[in-house]
Order: structure tokens, then C-alpha cells, then sequence
């Protein structure tokens, strides 16, 4: 009894753990794993991935410049493809245009909006890279191309310059001022900018003439003009002036922006010998209110811009006086009060006359209102603090009005010489503008 009471229990015992184990042993059922798309490709491959080569680059041959950029933002994956596929000496052959001479406006508009296309792929393929490497191997593309590069072409009616601005301003448009500068810094080192313009800033006036008109396009076509914002104009004007002294500066002020002779040469000589048009200083206005801006916006001190203009008015030797004048007026009246003023408080007075004679002269030559040129004479009275010394500047700006017009008339009877008569014409324009500068002026006094 005991013994088959013991097998029974044995029995049990084993009968249940048998059932136990039968229980917990099953089929192991296949686990779900998460791949990422990056590992997805890794292993099998992108469809483009599988693609060869060759075909991939027949369907890159088959979008604008546009399209590629947009393509080249899907994936990292595809920007490496297009960057391979721009690099191609077949690519280059096709897309970056060797010829800049074209005669109608139709193909000239055609090739720089080539080239602000080409700027936007480069700026999204690219958009990966750091900077430097960015910009070598952006320009590593233009390396080779004449018309791009300074004293290279010699064709009048080249647009090279102008489609190598428009590729720049729409390759780096947001880039922050610390991308800009490394920008500069680079191109600086790739053309040896910052030679070329010594070579041309330490020559005497009227001396390498090609080489000073080659940089001031360079310069205008690629780095300053595209902008159409002013602040971005600024910044690439500042740079460009920024190495220099004053002296330096003035110098390369009037090559960038100075007037141009017909033949397309500097007129050096023109501004000392006789007055010129308003179209012929308008240029080299407006980037001295570029100047003037940028140094309001800073809050730094003005004398470094009067400085520039005191050396630019004696290139090559001193202006004639109507063309100070009308270059003061054209950059209007904040600038032209403060140059005034300056002269005045340093005891110029003779100087500080002379010079709002020939701006009442330069008012009523080119249709402007004399009531600006009274209320300027207005201001600059106020900055004499006694009486005695307001007097003594209106008696003495009259005492310059007769002196003047007394040179005028010499000069114009002097001899028979061909601008007798345009001489003879200012001088009535100044009898002219001296009645209506008074007539304002005691109309003011009586209100």
C-alpha cells in the first residue's frame, strides 16, 4: 500500500510537471522592428541609388537649373549626386556659358537671368557645407573663364562682370555679415583684389587707365551694384575702403564712382577745368550718402568723411568751384550744411562764401528752389553766436556775390576765346540767381 501510494504520488508529480512544461513551451512568434529611412537606404539602397549613374544624369539633363536646386533639398543623398553631376567637365561645357559679348538686349537679359539661376543652384546644393568649402568649390567652376576675371577681356560691350554680380548677389542674399566678410576675404585672396587696386590707387591721375577702368567695373558690375538693397551696398563699399588711409580712399572713391569721358576714361581733368553736368557727378553722390549713412547708422564721428572729401575735391588738383558746389547740392542738405558749417567754424569764412555763391549759381542752373539755399544761409547764421559775427558773414558772402560776378565778366571780355559766350551765359544766370536768392531772402526776413 505504502509503496503504490509513493509510485502514485511520483506519478502525479511527474504527470503535472510534464503538463507544466508542455504549457510554457510554444512557438516563438516573429518580432516587428522600426528601420529609419536612412537605414532603409543604407541596406537596400535609394531608388536613385539603384539607379546607374548615367541614367540618373540623363534625368538631371532633362530640368532647368531651377528644378535641379529644388531636387537637390530632398535628400543628402541626391545633393551629393548633383554636386557630382555639376562637377562634370560635360556640365560645365554645357551650362556655364563661355561667351558674354552678345549685342541685343534680349540675349544680354537671357544670360544674367542664366546666372542668377546658377547661383541659386549652387546656393542649395551647396547648403551643407561649410563656407570655406563652399566658396571653393562655388568658384572653383568660374576659375577659368575670362570674361570673369580682371585685365582679361578686352570686348566693350562684355556683360562678364554684370552676370558674375548677379551669380554672387543671389548666391550669398541672407547669408549673416560674418559669412559676407569671409566671403569678401575669399574673393579678396581668389582675384587679388586687394593688389590690384594698390597698383592703381598709388599711380599718378590719368596713368594705367585700363587697369583703373577694369576695376572700377569689377568692382561696380560685381560687388556693389546688384544689391538693390542699400545696406548690402554699404557693407561692400565699406570693405572696399576700409584698408586704405583717407588719402587712398578719396582715390578710389573717384575711380569707382568719378565721372567717365565718352572714350571710357576717367575725366580727371574735366572737373578742374570747367563745371560739369549733374548726370557727371551723380554717381560719386550717391556713394558718398552711402558713406555718410553708414556713418550715422554707427554713430561714429563725421570728420573721417569730411577728410575723404576734402581730399576728393583736389583729384587731381582742386576742383572748379561750380563743381563742389553742385556735387554738395546733389548730396542734399544735411551734408552740405555740415561740410558749410565745418568751414565756418574753422575760419573759412572766405572759402565757406565762395562756395554758397556757386551753390545759389548751382540752384538756379538746374531748377532747384532758392528758399533751400535761403534757409541754408539761414542755418549756418545761426551757428554764429553774436551779432557782430552774423553781420560779418552776410557782408561778406555779398562782398563774394560782386567778386564773382566781377571774374565772370573779366573772363568774358578778356579775349575771343570759343567759351566767351557760355562764360557770358553764367555770369547772366548768376545776376539771375543773385535776384532771386534776395528777393527770398528779404521775403523771409519780412514774414
Amino acid at each position: 500500500m505504502v509503496m503504490v501510494r509513493k509510485a502514485s504520488r511520483n506519478a502525479g508529480i511527474y504527470t503535472q510537471t510534464h503538463k507544466s512544461r508542455k504549457r510554457t513551451h510554444h512557438r516563438p512568434q516573429p518580432t516587428r522592428t522600426i528601420m529609419t529611412r536612412s537605414q532603409s537606404n543604407t541596406t537596400s539602397g535609394s531608388f536613385f541609388h539603384r539607379l546607374p549613374s548615367e541614367v540618373f544624369d540623363m534625368i538631371l539633363d532633362k530640368l532647368s537649373e531651377v528644378e535641379i536646386s529644388v531636387f537637390s533639398m530632398v535628400s543628402k543623398e541626391i545633393t551629393t549626386f548633383i554636386m557630382n553631376y555639376i562637377s562634370t567637365l560635360a556640365w560645365k561645357n554645357k551650362t556655364i556659358i563661355q561667351s558674354f559679348h552678345h549685342s541685343t538686349c534680349l540675349e544680354q537679359r537671357s544670360i544674367i537671368g542664366h546666372y542668377r539661376d546658377l547661383g541659386l543652384l549652387f546656393k542649395r546644393c551647396t547648403l551643407l557645407l561649410p563656407t570655406k568649402d563652399r566658396l571653393k568649390f562655388i568658384f572653383s567652376k568660374f576659375s577659368q573663364i575670362p570674361c570673369f576675371l580682371l585685365e582679361q577681356c578686352l570686348a566693350p560691350d562684355c556683360i562678364g562682370f554684370s552676370s558674375y554680380g548677379v551669380f554672387l548677389q543671389t548666391l550669398i542674399a541672407g547669408w549673416d555679415e560674418l559669412e559676407c566678410h569671409r566671403v569678401f576675404n575669399f574673393l579678396c585672396d581668389f582675384t587679388n583684389l586687394l593688389q590690384k587696386i594698390e597698383a592703381v590707387i598709388t599711380g599718378k591721375p590719368g596713368v594705367r587707365w585700363y587697369q583703373k577702368l577694369q576695376l572700377r567695373l569689377f568692382c561696380r558690375q560685381v560687388l556693389l551694384d546688384p544689391w538693390p538693397n542699400q545696406s548690402e551696398c554699404q557693407f561692400w563699399l565699406m570693405q572696399l575702403l576700409k584698408p586704405w588711409p583717407m588719402v587712398s580712399q578719396a582715390h578710389l572713391l573717384f575711380i569707382l564712382y568719378g565721372p567717365l569721358l565718352p572714350e571710357g576714361s576717367l575725366g580727371w581733368q574735366d572737373l578742374v577745368e570747367r563745371g560739369l553736368p549733374h548726370s557727371a557727378l551723380w554717381d560719386l553722390a550717391r556713394a558718398i550718402l552711402l558713406l555718410f549713412g553708414k556713418l550715422e547708422v554707427q554713430g561714429q564721428c563725421t570728420n573721417s568723411l569730411l577728410s575723404i572729401l576734402e581730399e576728393l575735391i583736389v583729384i587731381p588738383q582742386p576742383w572748379h568751384v561750380e563743381n563742389v558746389a553742385r556735387l554738395l547740392v546733389l548730396c542734399g542738405s544735411s551734408l552740405c550744411y555740415t561740410v558749410l558749417v565745418s568751414k565756418a567754424v574753422n575760419r573759412r569764412l572766405l572759402e565757406t562764401c565762395r562756395l554758397i555763391v556757386y551753390i545759389i549759381l548751382v540752384c538756379e542752373k538746374d531748377g532747384y528752389h532758392m528758399s533751400w539755399a535761403v534757409k541754408m544761409v539761414q542755418q549756418i547764421c545761426k551757428v554764429f553766436t553774436t551779432a557782430p559775427e552774423r553781420f560779418g558773414f552776410i557782408q561778406q558772402l555779398e562782398n563774394m556775390f560782386s567778386e564773382v560776378t566781377r571774374e565772370f565778366f573779366e573772363f568774358s571780355v578778356a579775349g575771343n576765346h570759343l567759351d566767351d559766350r557760355e562764360t557770358f551765359q553764367t555770369l547772366c544766370i548768376l545776376l539771375d540767381s543773385s535776384a532771386r536768392f534776395h528777393t527770398k531772402f528779404l521775403h523771409m526776413f519780412l514774414k
